[in-house]
């Protein structure tokens, strides 16, 4: 089993506990703590005496190892300054980066223990992959969710076509296309997450958690001491637009766009400048990635965002690699150069062309040779 600093573990009765450390960061995941987190898993699958995980974040408030340090921020997504960098670099850690995370979220999605995922603060990106195959997702106050990628050249992986496909109606496409954050009350309503605990009480739930001496010690107190009795802290959802949903499941980007502009209210209007900085190559691909997805099983939607990430960093039919693809321009106005203006080729949502996009969904692998071939 791995262990590093920057996640802590330890099981205590049978309860393995997980506490992402590297607050620094918000908890970025790095190649070595990926590595960590699949093989304490797998470690802790096999181990009859573990009946049960719980995973948290740290947090950059307090001194480490006080209650105040833990909690409040569980996992900004992966370390993209690592992304930019192995990708310049031409660095093989980075096609081992994906094909080990993604790895570990087909783990979690399929444990067949109890994962319990205590997601307070920031929940994004690669944190979407490591909590929302849980069996309990606990989300507070302080939640601030999404799958941002698109802002980054990227698209939502980790799953994301998986779990963002099976929201209702078209909130998946609304959450992968723009990015935008979303709080407690309207995961636990759009399904990604199941209960909405005031953070204040975290502490004492991690530690009533640690007392349970059996796997159905676990299963009363998930049913009980979490969705039972914060049932009514978890509140209703603010209403949504139901206009804004809808436009999201025209056939184009550019439809929707037009869509959104057209109904005139803030919140649509908004919607749509936000559409409009994102790369409108990769609006493109996602909108065909959550659409494939919802036909797909987990491991097949997990195969082809390994090989939509591999087309993303080697773009070979559009012959663009390193600084040239869309999700290193992406990651360098984000956080290199934090000039926030990405040179998006093709610079506008109409300019994007079938022959853009197809060959993203074309894997480079056989099936013999896939990095994912295992994943059932």
């Amino acid at each position: 089993m791995m262990t590093i600093a920057e996640v802590q573990t330890s099981v205590v009765g049978g309860i393995g506990l997980i506490t992402l450390n590297r607050p620094k960061a918000l908890n970025a995941l790095s190649l070595p703590m990926v590595q960590s987190l699949l093989s304490i898993l797998q470690a802790w699958r096999d181990n009859p005496a573990v009946f049960a995980v719980a995973i948290r974040g740290s947090n950059k408030v307090g001194r480490p190892g006080t209650p105040e340090a833990l909690f409040g921020g569980f996992c900004a997504g992966g370390d993209i300054r690592f992304f930019h960098q192995a990708a310049l670099a031409g660095d093989t850690a980075l096609d081992e980066f994906f094909t080990v995370e993604y790895t570990l979220n087909h783990l979690i999605h399929t444990f067949p223990k109890p994962y319990i995922a205590f997601m307070d603060g920031i929940v994004m990106g690669g944190g979407m992959g490591i909590s929302q195959g849980a069996s309990l997702r606990i989300v507070t106050e302080h939640t601030k969710m999404a799958m941002p990628e698109t802002g980054i050249g990227l698209f939502p992986d980790v799953g994301g076509g998986y779990f963002l496909g099976r929201c209702p109606g078209h909130v998946g496409e609304y959450l992968a296309l723009s990015g935008d954050t979303i709080g407690a009350e309207q995961a636990v309503a759009w399904g990604l997450a199941d209960v909405c605990v005031p953070a204040a009480d975290l502490p004492a739930l991690w530690a009533a958690l640690q007392n349970c001496a059996s796997l159905n010690d676990v299963q009363h107190w998930i049913a009980t001491n979490v969705i039972a009795a914060y049932a009514d802290s978890t509140g209703a959802a603010a209403s949504f637009d139901a206009k804004i949903l809808t436009a999201f499941g025209l056939g184009s980007i550019s439809t929707m766009v037009s869509a959104l502009e057209a109904q005139g209210t803030k919140t649509a209007r908004a919607i749509a400048a936000t559409l409009r900085q994102r790369s409108p190559l990769m609006l493109h691909v996602v909108l065909e990635q959550i659409r494939r997805a919802r036909k797909m099983t987990l491991a097949e939607d997990l195969r082809m965002e390994r090989d939509l990430v591999q087309h993303c960093f080697y773009t070979k039919h559009l012959s663009r690699t390193g600084a040239a693809t869309e999700t290193v321009e992406g990651i360098r106005a984000l956080a290199i150069d934090k000039d926030f203006k990405p040179q998006w080729n093709p610079a506008r949502i109409d300019d994007v062309t079938a022959a853009m996009v197809q060959p993203f969904f074309a894997s480079p692998w056989t099936a013999d040779s896939h990095p994912l071939k295992n994943l059932t």
